[in-house]
């Protein structure tokens, strides 16, 4: 990851979906991109950090019905949850923090505006009072770019991630949901000239990065299942919209997290949940540890032995900063900078403070601020608390 951001460093990370609670492939991914905002804070830069929440969704309003529950209840309860797990994991919170219903306004102008250049179009909708809006991408140069995908690839990954490449209608099958036209039972808004309806997938995090970032900003961020479609298209209509060349300067992507031999996700139900680790009595400390043992590029699977690593870990980094003296640590927050400027190599980063903890705890130096300065340093490039 080669970054030049200049004094002000624009980061907008894709938010949940809240169906559900808090596993460890999203806590690796908000950890992740956490770490980044203290590394470019460390080095001087200001920060301007927005997430969304996809408040308002196909997944959602399929399992609020299956719990018999208001969707807005649920989506309510699971944010709230999602930011408890993220306040107790010590991610800095985003500036901007923003629903697709808070978003609603923006949105419609948006796809009003696509539709008036063409770039947007209407599919009649029998189910439905009024037409869905798709975006055209033929009119969006440059896409496939983000991704580097070929079409047949493209097509499969639409198919399985919320697209619906066999609408008839369509110009094009990879082209995305815009604006869904009001179906009954379905939570729907006033979209003045597109009626009512509600909006799709990708544009809500387009709308909310060209509003709080503009273009271009500085990192796209999220999982690697977002690359394609989302990101892929978020940025297709953040170009046409804008009438810029470059949405991001720089995608990063979280790789997955597993578990029992398959990615960990909602759909699958083979989650391991933030929450219930702590109501276990877990430190959330010794599950940042757990994720940040692991390179955020590399795909890794999930066992127990990770957290008892990690809690160990954590017991010797609390002992050692306990301790009245210790080694110098000009040498280790030299380090910890390196290690962290570098690709977020937070496994690097890990091992030169076990370095200087098997040092201090072998009695090694007596420099009496050594203790407090690392667990400062620890903190504020790391977000362990010791």
């Amino acid at each position: 990851m080669q970054l030049d951001p200049g004094p002000v460093a624009g980061l907008y990370v894709c938010g949940i979906t809240p169906y559900d609670a808090t596993h460890l492939g999203h806590a690796a991914t908000y950890v992740t991109f956490d770490i980044l905002g203290r590394a470019l804070r460390d080095a001087g830069h200001e920060v301007r950090y927005v997430q969304n929440v996809t408040d308002v969704d196909d997944p959602l309003l399929a399992r609020a019905v299956r719990d018999g529950i208001d969707w807005t209840q649920l989506a309510d309860r699971e944010t709230a949850l999602f930011r408890e797990d993220m306040t107790a994991l010590s991610v800095v919170p985003p500036d901007v923090y923003l629903g697709v219903t808070e978003s609603i306004d923006a949105i419609v102008e948006a796809v009003v505006r696509l539709e008036g250049d063409g770039t947007a179009y209407r599919v009649d909708a029998p189910d439905a009072a009024g037409a869905d809006v798709y975006l055209d991408i033929s009119r969006c140069p440059g896409f496939g770019s983000v991704s580097g995908l070929g079409r047949a690839e493209m097509l499969g990954l639409f198919a399985e991630r919320g697209g619906d490449p066999e609408r008839a209608g369509k110009r094009n099958a990879l082209d995305p949901l815009l604006w869904r036209a009001e179906r009954e039972g379905e939570p729907a808004w006033d979209g003045g000239v597109l009626g009512w309806g509600r909006p799709g997938w990708h544009i809500e995090c387009t709308v909310i990065a060209l509003t709080h970032l503009g273009m271009p900003f500085t990192v796209q961020g999220g999982g690697t299942d977002l690359a394609f479609p989302h990101h892929e298209m978020s940025a297709g209509q953040g170009c046409a919209l804008s009438g810029e060349q470059t949405y991001a300067s720089a995608y990063v992507h979280q790789a997955m997290v597993g578990l029992d031999g398959e990615k960990m996700s909602k759909s699958k139900g083979n989650l391991v949940l933030v929450s219930q680790l702590r109501a276990d009595g877990v430190d959330p400390m010794a599950i940042r540890l757990a994720l940040l043992a692991h390179h955020y590029r590399t795909d890794w699977e999930w066992t127990p032995a990770d957290l008892t690593r990690a809690q160990a870990r954590l017991a010797r980094w609390r002992a050692a900063v306990s301790t009245n003296g210790g080694p110098a640590t000009d040498a280790l927050v030299r380090l910890l900078r390196e290690r962290v400027a570098d690709d977020l190599d937070t496994p690097g980063a890990l091992a030169a403070i076990d370095d200087w903890v098997a040092e201090s705890l072998r009695g090694g130096g007596s420099d009496l601020a050594a203790p407090g300065i690392a667990a400062r340093a620890v903190d504020r490039l790391l977000g362990i608390r010791l």
